[in-house]
C-alpha cells in the first residue's frame, strides 16, 4: 500500500472536486481492510467473537427477547471482495444484526393520525450524520403505536434506509418509544461492542458495492430486507475494531481540519474576488482603469471554480450598457441622431404596412442610471419592432424555447413542420438579423440571434418577443442589453406569476434601452466577444486543472488501496 505517496501529494489534489469527501471513503476502505491501524497477534479472533455473538443470540432468543434469525441462501457467500488480515473473517450482516422486522407496510400515518405531541414517528429525513434527529418530528398516538405490528424502536437500534435515500443510516440514541416508516428497516445488534465499527462499514466503499449488487429498484432506488441480510462484512478482532474507530475518528477530525481551512481559503478568494467586481460594478470613473487592471490581472488567481467565471461574465455585460467598457469617441454620431434615423425607418415601414403605428407613450421616467454624453436611454420599442404574426401555411422551421443555445445566444435546435403539424403557439414572425426574447420564464435567458437564412422561412413561438433592429441598432448588442444584469433586474420587476412568471410583450415593449452610437455598438460588440472568449479560456484551463486533480486523486487512491496480490473491490457501475 502507498497511503504514503498518497499523502504526499495530497496538497496537489486538495483543491481537486470532492478532494475530503474522497478522503474520507478512502480512510474508511482502509479501515474495512484492515490497513488503517496495526494488528495484534494477541488480539482474540473474529471468529471467537462471531461464535460469542451468536452464544448471545441464543440467549434472546431463548429469553423471547429476540426471533430466531431467517435462515438465508447466501448465491454468492464464496465469492469474498477481498482477502483478509489474519485474525478477521467474512460474515454477513444475517449474523451480526437481528432484524426487527414486523408488519410495517401500514405504518405511515394519515394526516388525520399525527397529533401534536405523542410518540416519535422517525423517517428517512430524521437520519442526520449518523443519528436519529427528533426535531421537527411528526408524532403519532399511543393508542397508533400499540396497534403497530413491528418497527418499534429501542435505545440503541441502528436505522437502515431501503428505498428514497438508499443506504442512509443513523443510530437511535434516545430513551422512550419511537415508530418508524416503512422504507426504514431495524438493524437490531447483538452484540452492542460491534456498532462503532459496523457504523463505518455502512459508510465504506464495499458497503456501497454489496448496495449496487443487490438494489432491485429502477427510477426508484430499492432495497428488500432480505439482500441487506446477505451483505458480506469484513470483521476484525473485537480489540482491533476499537482501534480502527479510535483512528477513523482522528482522521475524520483531520478532514474535517481540512475541509474547514479549504472552505476559509475559497471565502477568502471568493471575498477578494466579489470586492473586485463591486468595484467594477459600481465604478469611480476617477480610479476606473487602474481597477479594471487590476481585476482582470488578479481574477484568474482569485477564481478556482468554473462557476465563478458567471459573475466576471455579468460584469462584462454590466459594464458594457453602462459605456464603462470601451472608450467614447467624440466624432461617433450620438445616439440621438441615430435614434432620429431610427424613427424614419419606422415610418416607412408603417407607411409600407410592414409594421403598426404604435400610440404614444407618455412622459419618460427618471433614468435607471446616467449615461455617457453621447447615449440616450429610450423605450426598447423605439429601437426594435415586432415583425407580427402569421398562421403558417406550409413547410415552416419552427423555433420553440427549447431550440435556443442561451449560452451562444443562438438557434441550435429548430425544427421543421408541415403547416398541418404547426401547434397553436408557432405565430411569432421572424428573420435573419432578429433577436428573440422568451418572455414566458424569462429568468431562464432564454435569447438568440437569428444569424441563419433557415430553409423554409422560420415562424418562432408567441412566448418570444421579435426584436428587429432595422439595421440601425446591432442585433448582438441587443443580445448583451438583454442579458445584462440591469435589463434581467427590469424583467424581474415587471413579470407577472410565481409559478411561471412571464411578461407580457407590451410590457417589455416600454422597459428603458440604453443606447450607444452605432459605432460605438461596434466596439462594444468586439470587446465582449473578445473578453467572453478570454472567460471560456479561463473556464476551460480550470474544468482542465480540475480533471487532473481528479485524475491524480484516482490514481493515488487506486494505488493505496489496490497493493500488489490484492483482490480487486468489485466496481460500482
Amino acid at each position: 500500500m502507498n497511503a504514503d505517496r498518497l499523502l504526499a501529494h495530497y496538497e496537489k489534489i486538495a483543491d481537486a472536486p470532492d478532494a475530503i469527501a474522497r478522503l474520507r471513503r478512502f480512510i474508511l476502505d482502509l479501515a474495512v481492510r484492515g490497513k488503517l491501524v496495526p494488528q495484534d497477534a494477541n488480539d482474540e479472533s473474529a471468529s471467537e467473537l462471531l461464535k460469542r455473538i451468536a452464544s448471545k443470540r441464543a440467549e434472546l432468543v431463548k429469553s423471547g427477547e429476540m426471533k430466531p434469525a431467517k435462515k438465508i441462501l447466501d448465491q454468492k457467500k464464496n465469492e469474498h471482495l477481498f482477502e483478509l488480515r489474519n485474525g478477521w473473517v467474512w460474515t454477513t450482516a444475517n449474523e451480526l444484526w437481528d432484524f426487527e422486522n414486523g408488519d410495517r407496510s401500514k405504518n405511515y400515518p394519515s394526516k388525520d393520525q399525527l397529533v401534536d405531541v405523542g410518540i416519535p414517528f422517525v423517517n428517512a429525513g430524521h437520519l442526520v450524520c449518523g443519528r436519529v434527529d427528533l426535531s421537527e418530528m411528526n408524532y403519532i398516538s399511543r393508542d397508533k403505536f400499540q396497534q403497530l405490528g413491528g418497527g418499534k424502536l429501542r435505545y440503541g437500534d441502528q436505522l437502515y434506509c431501503l428505498r428514497g435515500s438508499l443506504g442512509k443510516h443513523a443510530r437511535f440514541l434516545h430513551e422512550g418509544d419511537a415508530a418508524i416508516a416503512s422504507s426504514l428497516v431495524i438493524l437490531r445488534p447483538i452484540n452492542h461492542d460491534v456498532v462503532p465499527y459496523l457504523s463505518c462499514y455502512l459508510d465504506s466503499e464495499i458497503a456501497l458495492a454489496m448496495l449496487k449488487r443487490f438494489d432491485n429498484g429502477t427510477a426508484q432506488p430499492n432495497l428488500s430486507s432480505a439482500s441487506l441480510r446477505i451483505y458480506q462484512i469484513p470483521l476484525p478482532p473485537l480489540a482491533e475494531q476499537h482501534r480502527i474507530v479510535a483512528k477513523v475518528d482522528e482522521l475524520m477530525g483531520l478532514c474535517d481540519r481540512l475541509e474547514a481551512a479549504r472552505a476559509g481559503r475559497e471565502a477568502v478568494r471568493d471575498r477578494l474576488a466579489a470586492a473586485s467586481l463591486a468595484r467594477l460594478n459600481a465604478p469611480d470613473p476617477e480610479t476606473f482603469q487602474d481597477d479594471a487592471c487590476f481585476a482582470l490581472a488578479a481574477l484568474p488567481a482569485l477564481t478556482t471554480r468554473p462557476d465563478q467565471i458567471k459573475a466576471l461574465r455579468q460584469t462584462i455585460l454590466n459594464l458594457a450598457v453602462r459605456g464603462k467598457l470601451v472608450p467614447q469617441d467624440a466624432s461617433d454620431e450620438p445616439a440621438s441622431e441615430l435614434l432620429k434615423r431610427i424613427a424614419k425607418e419606422k415610418a416607412r415601414l408603417v407607411k409600407a404596412g410592414e409594421i403598426k403605428k404604435l400610440k404614444a407613450l407618455p412622459d419618460e421616467e427618471e433614468p435607471p442610471f446616467d449615461l455617457p454624453m453621447n447615449w440616450r436611454w429610450t423605450p426598447i420599442r423605439e429601437v426594435a419592432s415586432d415583425r407580427g404574426q402569421e398562421v403558417p401555411q406550409s413547410a415552416f422551421t419552427y423555433i420553440d424555447v427549447t431550440a435556443i443555445d442561451k449560452e451562444r445566444g443562438v438557434v441550435a435546435d429548430p425544427k421543421v413542420l408541415e403547416a398541418s403539424e404547426a401547434p397553436s403557439r408557432a405565430r411569432k414572425i421572424t428573420r435573419k438579423g432578429d433577436v428573440i426574447y422568451s418572455c414566458v420564464r424569462p429568468y431562464l435567458l432564454n435569447v438568440a440571434v437569428i444569424e441563419t437564412d433557415f430553409d423554409p422561412q422560420p415562424i418562432a413561438s408567441t412566448a418570444f418577443a421579435i426584436l428587429n433592429g432595422h439595421g440601425l441598432v446591432m442585433p448582438r448588442y441587443i443580445w448583451i442589453v438583454l442579458r445584462s444584469p440591469f435589463m434581467v433586474a427590469c424583467v424581474e420587476e415587471n413579470q407577472r406569476g410565481q409559478a411561471y412568471p412571464a411578461i407580457n410583450d407590451a410590457d417589455f415593449a416600454v422597459l428603458p434601452f440604453p443606447l450607444p452610437p452605432l459605432a460605438e455598438q461596434h466596439r462594444i460588440v468586439a470587446k465582449v466577444d473578445a473578453l467572453m472568449t478570454f472567460c471560456d479560456r479561463l473556464e476551460a484551463s480550470l474544468t482542465a486543472t480540475a480533471a487532473t486533480r481528479r485524475r491524480l486523486a484516482d490514481a493515488l487512491l487506486a494505488e493505496a488501496l489496490a497493493p500488489v496480490g490484492a483482490v480487486q473491490l468489485e466496481a460500482a457501475e
